[in-house]
C-alpha cells in the first residue's frame, strides 16, 4: 500500500512528544493561570531535580509551549508563562486530570499531588 505522506506524523505521537516528558504536564498545569519563577515551580514540583526541571522547561520552550522571560537584574530573575499554543493544551490536560481522578476513585484512592482541579469562572461564582 502506498503512503500518502512522507515520514511518520501521528497526531497522538506528536502530542505525547510535546507534553509527555516526566514533568512537562505538571509544569504546563501549574502555568495555566500563572506566570511563575523557577523557584516557585520547584516548590510546586518537589520531586523534580533542578536539572530535570530545567531540561523539561527548555524542551517546552523549544516546542513553543512556554515562554521564558529573563530580567536583567542581579541575581537573575526568570519567569515562565504559557504561550498561546501552550494555553491551547489546557482542555487536554483537564481531560487527563478528570480521567485520572476517576480511575483513582474507582480504585478507592484519593488524588494526592500538586495538581488541583481548575474551576471555570462560572463554577467559582456559583460557590
Amino acid at each position: 500500500m502506498e503512503r500518502e505522506c512522507e515520514g511518520y506524523r501521528c497526531p497522538v505521537d506528536t502530542t505525547i512528544d510535546m507534553i509527555g516528558g516526566k514533568y512537562k504536564s505538571l509544569i504546563l498545569w501549574h502555568l495555566i493561570d500563572h506566570t511563575l519563577h523557577f523557584g516557585e515551580l520547584r516548590r510546586l514540583i518537589p520531586q523534580a531535580t533542578p536539572k530535570m526541571l530545567t531540561q523539561q522547561l527548555r524542551e517546552l520552550e523549544e516546542n513553543n509551549l512556554v515562554v521564558r522571560k529573563v530580567y536583567p537584574v542581579v541575581p537573575p530573575k526568570v519567569e515562565y508563562s504559557l504561550t498561546d499554543l501552550g494555553r491551547s493544551i489546557q482542555p487536554i490536560l483537564e481531560a487527563m486530570y478528570a480521567w485520572g481522578e476517576a480511575y483513582l476513585a474507582s480504585k478507592g484512592l484519593k488524588v494526592c499531588c500538586s495538581m488541583k482541579a481548575h474551576q471555570s469562572p462560572q463554577k467559582e461564582e456559583e460557590q
